[in-house]
């Protein structure tokens, strides 16, 4: 730093006036409104000033060849002035004092003087009195004594800066704030001290408070490190006003600066605890609207990718997947990856395992000790070690290293006191490193998703368990149907929804006669797949003693009645090949659709019927002609009804897709399941569709 100093006024750093140019007045002087008078050797008044007839209330005209004594003076006091005078005029002392003096208006003053002697070059004397009043001069001393206390040993920070923005005057607490001495700052421009880029807006503010004479309050917040404190973070409020003399030149701006570090501390912490709360409805409203496994792990991942995470995986052990592949205790551990996000494009997602991929963790890594202890893992700062442990294998650490992974949490999924798996998080671009209140965060959200993977296994397990049910009990078209041709399909619901108990069947009876059945439980799970077996049962029973349709659902119904509150409802109907014409009998069920040959599809009005379990109501038979080329249709309400339309219109649908030329009966089934069926069908479907034919085929199509 130089040595050399600016002058220490308000005018402007390093700046000198130019030869012959009067300089400006600072108005300190009119502020005080000082008085000059000037008395001969007797004591006469010789000049008289403006400001002398401002104070006492004379004229010049009024004063001048007066005796000052006894112009301005009370009677009681002439002798002290008077000596006091000649004191002045024979020493040469001055003198100074407060004095009360007799205006023109007969009111006393108080008046701060001062007098001294003068010589002129004719060798003669005369006295020079300066007066001010007292109670302003009392006023701004004050008001000097408060500024020059409250800028000295305010805790605020305090810098006056000329018009050009350089330094004029620090006070002691802002060269604390700044670490830099305030003899270095004085005469610099402000960005030489602060050199940050950030300042560029404080120093912009400046500049329009010195044009516009506007102040800026506490409307900028600047938060940073200065070599007062280099370790730690600050904030400090910068508020701005603009200094100007009496006559309204401008002198510069006021600088003041707040240290409210605390207060954006607190600010922050709330901002991130409003954050954390968020993220957690967040997954409580996102996370398992499912019940399926892969997707319930998108969701977390969905949550926590980018707000909280910059890569997320979620990996379970194989073992809960897979029941027929035991868990092991020691050695290394077998992973199914279900989820994998990033934040952005980045080599750490290429170090992480795909979906659906197993893979083998030994166990010295970090995601073998989470599952094996159910505790979480929080590493603040990861270091290469720490990637190691973290990766599959060097090449995983690698790619971790290369994408600047520096903090990292593994959560195990943990529900009903049984470990899943873990949760996998990594922050590379976001510099802050992963804290205790993360970790809280982060387990609470394993929770939860852990809950729903774990309800979604188990209904996966029993789902597969009634479908197999379902399945193992729905029939094999037999080999020959004299004079018939049948085509069937069985889907199950979707996987967020159980089993149901829908049914078809195709029982040959006596005399070339066959039985077409098509059914539905009430009610879903391994339960409806249960009695919906035992109802198959009962039909196929009744079916061989060549009963009638009608009497057929009414044993059903009997026996319905019996199963724990069950109903069904069904479609019983009886082709009779030599006759050309089906018995039809409906217990509650949808009504079957007729296609005449060359004719257009229309659905049956038949005697509808109770459902089969409510017990004590006659079911009614129907003849309708079937002849050769026709077709029926049976099918189950999961194939036309949705949430979303009524039914009739749906039925129309179906009869729609049905008017169409003649095709293959498989070509039908696929047709009306592709558009009618919607993906997330919350039932069962079974359809069954049966051709006349002219004679027996010689092979009668077997799929389901």
């Amino acid at each position: 730093m130089s040595d050399e100093r600016p002058p220490a006024d308000l005018g402007g750093a390093n700046t000198r006036r130019p030869e012959g140019e009067p300089s400006q007045p600072s108005g300190l002087m009119d502020l005080l409104g000082v008085a000059a008078v000037l008395l001969d050797a007797e004591g006469r008044v010789v000049l008289w000033s403006p400001q002398a007839e401002e104070l006492y209330g004379y004229t010049a005209e009024e004063a001048l060849g007066h005796y000052a004594a006894r112009l301005l003076v009370h009677e009681e006091h002439w002798d002290w002035v008077v000596k006091k005078f000649a004191e002045v005029m024979e020493t040469g002392r001055s003198w100074a004092g407060t004095f009360p003096i007799r205006c023109k208006d007969g009111s006393t003053r108080l008046v701060e003087l001062r007098n001294m002697r003068l010589l002129n070059n004719r060798g003669e004397f005369y006295a020079l009195g300066l007066g001010s009043d007292t109670l302003t001069l009392r006023e701004l001393q004050r008001d000097i004594a408060l500024s020059t206390r409250l800028i000295s040993q305010s805790p605020i920070g305090i810098a006056i800066l000329d018009p050009d923005l350089r330094y004029v005057a620090v006070n002691p607490a802002l060269e604390r704030m700044h670490g830099i001495p305030a003899r270095e700052h004085l005469g610099r421009h402000y960005r030489d001290i602060m050199k940050a880029t950030k300042f560029e807006v404080p120093e912009a503010a400046m500049r329009q408070v010195l044009t516009t004479g506007i102040p800026l309050v506490d409307q900028s917040t600047i938060v940073g490190r200065t070599p007062a404190d280099p370790g730690r973070k600050h904030a400090w409020s910068i508020s701005l006003y603009r200094l100007e003399d009496p006559q309204g030149r401008v002198l510069g701006v006021a600088d003041i600066v707040v240290e409210v570090t605390e207060r954006y501390q607190s600010a922050m912490e709330a901002t991130e605890t409003r954050r954390r709360l968020a993220l957690i409805a967040d997954g409580s409203a996102r996370i398992g609207t499912t019940l399926e496994i892969d997707q319930t792990a998108r969701e977390l991942a969905e949550v926590t990718v980018p707000d909280f995470a910059d890569l997320v995986t979620v990996d379970v052990l194989d073992s809960i997947v897979d029941q027929h592949r035991p868990a092991t205790r020691d050695g290394p551990t077998l992973f199914r990856a279900l989820a994998v996000k990033a934040a952005y494009p980045t080599d750490a997602a290429h170090a992480a395992d795909p979906p659906g991929q197993i893979a083998t963790y030994d166990a010295d890594r970090l995601a073998t000790s989470c599952v094996r202890t159910g505790r979480p893992i929080l590493i603040r700062h990861a270091d290469g070690n720490d990637l190691t442990s973290i990766a599959r294998d060097e090449h995983a650490a690698t790619m971790l290293a290369r994408a600047g992974v520096h903090s990292y949490m593994a959560v195990p999924l943990t529900a009903r006191g049984t470990v899943l798996g873990f949760l996998g998080l990594a922050r590379a671009r976001d510099p802050q490193p992963f804290d205790e209140d993360d970790l809280a965060i982060a387990t609470e959200l394993a929770f939860r998703a852990a809950v729903c993977i774990d309800n979604a296994r188990t209904h996966q397990s029993v789902r597969n368990a009634a479908e197999t049910l379902q399945r193992s009990l729905l029939p094999e078209h037999p080999p020959h149907l004299p004079g018939l041709q049948v085509a069937s399909r069985y889907l199950p619901a979707q996987a967020a929804y159980e089993i149901g108990g829908d049914w078809y069947d195709v029982l040959p009876l006596g005399s070339d006669k066959t039985a077409l059945v098509v059914g539905d439980v009430m009610g879903s799970g391994i339960d409806a797949a249960a009695t919906m077996g035992r109802l198959r049962t009962a039909t196929t029973a009744f079916a061989r003693l060549d009963l009638d349709p009608a009497q057929v659902l009414e044993h059903l119904d009997a026996i319905t009645s019996g199963l724990e509150q069950y109903i069904a409802t069904c479609i019983y109907a009886a082709y009779d090949p030599h006759r050309a014409e089906c018995r039809i009998a409906n217990a509650g069920h949808l009504p079957p659709v007729l296609i005449r040959h060359g004719g257009h599809p229309q659905l049956l009005e038949l005697p509808t019927g109770a459902p089969l379990g409510v017990g004590g109501i006659a079911f009614e038979s129907t003849t309708v002609r079937f002849a050769a080329g026709d077709r029926l249709v049976l099918y189950t309400d999961g194939l036309v009804e949705t949430r979303h339309q009524p039914i009739d219109e749906r039925l129309d649908a179906l009869l729609r897709l049905l008017d169409a030329p003649d095709s293959p009966l498989e070509e039908t089934c696929d047709r009306l399941l592709h558009d009618l069926r919607h993906p997330d069908n919350h039932d069962d479907v079974a359809l069954l569709i049966a051709r006349a034919w002219r004679r027996t085929p010689d092979r009668v199509n077997r799929r389901r």
